[in-house]
């Protein structure tokens, strides 16, 4: 076999043509790959979006999204998994030009068995594919979708995250500002380390100071042991503040404090302790308003908010929903869950306002999945949502 590794290289193939695309995920399969296959563009990108792959082989001609607008899409999204395209003989114009958008190499149908594993081969053994293998394109839920807003997030993802730059996250309840503060992370130089949250608005008053800084033992009435506290904890690692908004004044003081002096004290200690983790926070509020209401500080907003970025309701991204949906449809889906949404039924689904944003779509589409035995229709909708 040619790859006996643990980690077998995974491959998506996208072709229109089921028996096509079958033989080719058979024959790499028996060559020590892991190949899956998706019959059109959409599909595909949902599977990128959901799942982590090393090369895609792309039939230029598709139904919908065309192999040529893939590519590009490609790029904007997941533009470090390499791509080889395939090519009848009447479309080997549109394969040259595919190549010239950034495919790695082109096949001609019908395929040939030598010339498949070759090209394979060739991709996997450029440094450049093997140093991007389970680093740069780790996919996290939140990040689904290839909407005008979510591609500006991942743009704005993708150059804040290899610099130590803190980074502020804004935006709705739900709508994934978490997800996007760990996928911040796992493309920075700090992802082999730890990354610590804590909510800010879920901790009592009188226990985040011990929370954040940590206690000696004895500081306090059952403090029986000493605690490391989540700066420590982070170490060289990534500290995201979840609703920092939420923050007391006060204990906003003590963080703008360690984050000037880059260290901390624990409580019941007079012991300086150097701390360094990247600063990630996030809020719903208004920080702007906030600060003109004199309850955040604006000396901490200038040290937390370095880079913003804004991640925008869901109603604002309705394109993505089809997307959004069948990643639920496919991690709650079970031998007896519907496998697709009707037409009809999804046009509902995209209509909807969504106040509690992608995590109460992902909870609808848990509830119809529990509900529904067959496709999901206009009036388990009406029954369910």
């Amino acid at each position: 076999m040619a790859h006996s590794k643990t980690i077998k290289n995974k491959i998506l193939i996208i072709d229109d043509e089921g028996a096509v695309a079958r033989s080719i995920a058979d024959i790499l399969n028996m060559e020590g790959y892991w190949a899956k296959t998706a019959g059109d563009a959409t599909l595909a990108l949902t599977m990128l979006n959901t799942e982590q792959f090393d090369l895609i082989l792309s039939d230029v001609k598709l139904p919908g999204i065309s192999g040529l607008e893939l590519l590009l899409r490609l790029k904007d999204v997941h533009n470090t998994v390499p791509v080889i395209v395939m090519s009848g003989h009447g479309t080997i114009d549109i394969a040259v030009q595919a190549m010239k958008q950034g495919a790695r190499d082109y096949l001609e149908k019908p395929i040939d068995l030598n010339r498949l594993l070759k090209a394979v081969k060739m991709v996997f053994s450029t440094p450049a594919t093997v140093k991007n293998k389970n680093a740069q394109h780790r996919i996290t839920e939140s990040l689904i979708g290839s909407s005008k807003p979510m591609l500006d997030i991942l743009d704005r993802i993708k150059k804040v995250a290899p610099s130590d730059a803190r980074v502020l996250i804004t935006g709705p309840s739900g709508s994934g500002k978490e997800l996007v503060a760990r996928k911040i992370h796992e493309l920075s130089i700090r992802s082999q380390q730890a990354f610590i949250d804590v909510n800010c608005a879920a901790i009592p008053s009188d226990l985040i100071e011990s929370e954040l800084f940590g206690h000696e033992k004895g500081s306090f009435t059952g403090a029986h042991t000493m605690h490391k506290g989540k700066f420590e904890l982070a170490a060289e690692g990534t500290l995201f503040l979840d609703e920092i908004g939420d923050m007391h004044m006060h204990m906003q003081s003590k963080v703008l404090r360690v984050l000037q002096e880059g260290a901390l004290t624990r409580l019941g200690s007079e012991k300086s302790i150097p701390v360094r983790p990247r600063i990630i926070a996030a809020t719903n509020k208004n920080v702007i308003h906030e600060i003109s209401q004199k309850t955040f500080r604006e000396d901490l907003y200038h040290r937390i908010a370095v880079v913003t970025i804004e991640v925008p309701a869901l109603a604002q991204r309705r394109d993505d929903i089809p997307e959004l949906c069948n990643y639920f449809l496919n991690r709650h889906k079970t031998a007896e869950t519907p496998l697709h949404i009707t037409p009809s039924a999804l046009q509902l689904l995209i209509n909807r306002d969504w106040p509690g944003n992608i995590r109460e779509l992902g909870n609808v589409i848990e509830r119809l999945c529990i509900f529904c035995k067959e496709d999901i229709t206009v009036k388990d909708i009406e029954a369910y949502v």
